[in-house]
């Protein structure tokens, strides 16, 4: 429910949740500076007005850190669906194309090249060889997305992460820390 509150001069709309479980109120600023008040059944508005008043400094505080961060929205299946379908096929291109030019490097046999629509991983290599792949590996970078593919090739020599693994993967990618860190930012992973 939508609800507004006129704070040190400033109208601060803020969407109330009734938490049936809830034994307190809480108070929370999303990316894009939007307020969510949390409050157990049966509080009336004046406590719920005065809580939010009381907590005015930090909260226009956060209002304007928040208000900085970019709003994701978050696409239907149908969408997610379409993205994958449209981009599949350029994906497949972009890994068999860069499979073969780092390949130059490594000499490594594979089997099946698969792009898929995974929802954790970036990649993954099993233990017949096969190479896996995120669809998305077309929408990140040039840099991202050669990290992936170098990280899953090596997998094919070393199947683990240990120090030998890393160094094969330093060998095309020398700064495979920093990309695999802005990669983690991105919320999928590796394996």
């Amino acid at each position: 429910m939508q609800k507004f509150l006129k704070i040190k001069d400033r109208d601060i709309e803020y969407t109330l949740k009734i938490n049936k479980r809830g034994k307190s109120i809480r108070l929370a600023v999303h990316p894009g500076g939007r307020v969510v008040v949390s409050v157990p059944r049966f509080i009336p508005q004046f406590i719920i007005n005065k809580f939010i008043s009381d907590k005015a400094d930090w909260l226009l505080d956060k209002v304007l850190y928040f208000s900085k961060f970019k709003v994701i929205e978050k696409k239907s299946k149908k969408e997610k669906r379409e993205e994958y379908l449209n981009n599949k096929e350029a994906a497949q291109k972009l890994a068999e194309s860069r499979l073969e030019y780092f390949n130059k490097f490594y000499n490594y046999k594979w089997g099946r090249v698969t792009i898929r629509n995974q929802k954790t991983r970036w990649g993954s290599c099993s233990r017949k060889g096969n190479l896996n792949f995120n669809y998305k590996i077309v929408l990140i970078s040039k840099e991202e997305s050669d990290y992936i593919i170098v990280h899953e090739l090596c997998h094919l020599k070393e199947f683990n992460h240990g120090k030998k693994f890393w160094d094969l993967v330093a060998l095309n990618i020398s700064n495979y820390k920093e990309v695999r860190n802005g990669l983690r930012q991105n919320n999928l992973k590796l394996e």
